[in-house]
């Protein structure tokens, strides 16, 4: 039985394991990045269906690479880093041929999809071996929202070091978003948000892996500060993910404000003006920049954020990494050109309100010591173990769940195969209704989120995205039956 962890008796733990660990420079140092801002943001290398179909040999394997400040070799699919961006439509048959050039297993998480968790689709429980390969074949359902996804690694044991790495990519499903005239109108822009380690950088070991490991790296599209341009009265759809193991982003665009058009599961109603945007790990964003200056250059910035209970544990690798006291630039947005002013869209599409719940349920996150394992992050009380099923549902019900934060560190909770709506926090309504399938949950805080269990059977999980929790025990089984 895991033995719970108090506040102070957990911070007392961090304090003699970080002292024990000093001068091993767990995360690097930010001061040893070198600006690339000359380099445009060239997107992933992009993979289209064709025909109803996406067929491709996507190749997992270390490889070097030329990131300022970054490492000099990484882990990556088919030797890009991010890998590349896969792009298809409802009802796509899609064919992924993996082959594992790695030393540890490793498989695919198509995060974000609604496909079956079984089989050879969304099936998190098969492992590849080092030296071997493995076809995943499913259908999109003719249904999927259109949206911004995310595929990587999610093999148990070896997953937070294979993200951490480098492994990951963008998927984008095209559909009724896309048709809207304003957002078609749009120019579009991907941005996959990975941190690497420094160039110097020893490996993360003790309280880094404990912590959650970042990087000091910070790459858009695998690169160091690039450029993004728009002309002036255009629109810019920046599609944006949270590629990284453990760092928050935390955006903000000089002189420019956010609007809010999609989340992790889809279009929202209306566009939702945001001074800043926070992402967790594995979390999704498509915003609309509007050109509303003549000129000049403005940085996209990565704000400060520490993710420990009132900033108590920031010095020890749980803010935005060692040396980052105040904003970061990621990119910077030019002008380039003008056109005539391009209005924001009124409404976008409707988002399905979900019926009463039949069944409530509570999940209690937390860390503790385990007998044989050390440090252990729980859900209700107990590590993930393999061989046991935490949660059953029935297919098409509908639940809501409670989900309570009762550490000193935030976890970002992430469900999958079905999105749910975010109900409230704290006992306060969420102001706008949309589909997630990460949600953010800080230290004292209480989530409640609804979800409809559709279509599909099977076994799946749910879980902390940052990974190193998740390696750490902070998961759980979930099985769907009919």
């Amino acid at each position: 039985m895991a033995l719970r962890l108090g506040r102070r008796p957990f911070l007392a733990l961090v304090a003699g394991a970080s002292a024990s660990a000093a001068g091993a420079a767990l995360l690097g140092r930010s001061g040893q990045l070198r600006s690339a801002g000359s380099a445009s943001a060239t997107a992933p290398s992009r993979l289209r269906s064709s025909g109803g179909r996406l067929d491709l040999d996507l190749v997992a394997q270390e490889t070097e690479v030329a990131t300022p400040g970054g490492p000099a070799r990484a882990l990556t699919y088919n030797g890009l880093l991010p890998g590349p961006l896969l792009e298809i439509d409802p009802g796509d048959a899609v064919r992924i041929n993996l082959h594992n050039r790695l030393p540890r297993p490793t498989n695919i998480h198509y995060h974000g999809l609604h496909i079956p968790p079984g089989g050879s689709a969304d099936n998190v429980f098969l492992s590849v071996g080092p030296g071997k390969s493995h076809s995943y074949a499913f259908t999109l359902p003719a249904d999927h929202p259109a949206g911004t996804f995310y595929y990587h690694p999610h093999s148990h044991g070896t997953v937070a070091d294979q993200v951490f790495g480098g492994l990951g990519g963008m998927l984008i499903v095209r559909g009724a978003l896309d048709r809207i005239p304003a957002v078609r109108a749009a120019a579009e822009q991907v941005l996959f948000l990975k941190d690497l380690a420094a160039e110097r950088g020893s490996s993360p070991m003790g309280m880094g892996l404990m912590l959650g490991r970042e990087g000091a790296v910070l790459t858009v599209n695998g690169q160091v500060n690039p450029t993004l341009s728009m002309p002036a009265g255009g629109l810019l759809r920046l599609r944006i993910v949270n590629g990284s193991s453990a760092r928050f982003w935390r955006l903000a665009l000089e002189e420019h404000p956010f609007h809010l058009i999609a989340t992790d599961g889809g279009a929202l109603e209306a566009p939702v003006e945001l001074a800043e945007l926070l992402l967790a790990p594995g979390e999704r964003a498509e915003v609309l920049v509007r050109g509303e200056r003549q000129g000049g250059r403005y940085r996209l910035l990565n704000l400060p954020y520490t993710r420990g209970a009132g900033g108590m544990m920031g010095g020890m690798g749980m803010g935005s990494g060692p040396g980052q006291q105040g904003p970061v630039s990621i990119a910077t947005l030019t002008y380039a050109g003008s056109v005539a002013p391009l209005p924001l869209p009124e409404r976008l599409l409707p988002v399905e309100l979900l019926p009463e719940p039949v069944r409530r349920r509570r999940f209690v996150l937390n860390h503790g010591m385990a007998p044989g394992m050390g440090m252990v992050f729980l859900i209700n009380g107990r590590p993930f173990d393999h061989g046991r099923i935490d949660t059953r549902v029935r297919l098409g019900d509908t639940e809501e769940w409670e989900l309570v934060n009762v550490g000193v560190m935030d976890h970002p909770f992430h469900v999958h195969i079905n999105p749910f709506q975010v109900i409230s926090r704290n006992g306060k309504p969420e102001p706008f209704r949309a589909w997630k399938d990460v949600v953010l949950l800080r230290p004292g805080e209480t989530v409640r989120i609804r979800t409809r269990f559709d279509d599909f059977t099977g076994r799946s999980v749910y879980h902390c995205h940052i990974l190193d929790h998740e390696e750490l025990g902070m998961m759980g089984i979930l099985e769907i039956t009919a």
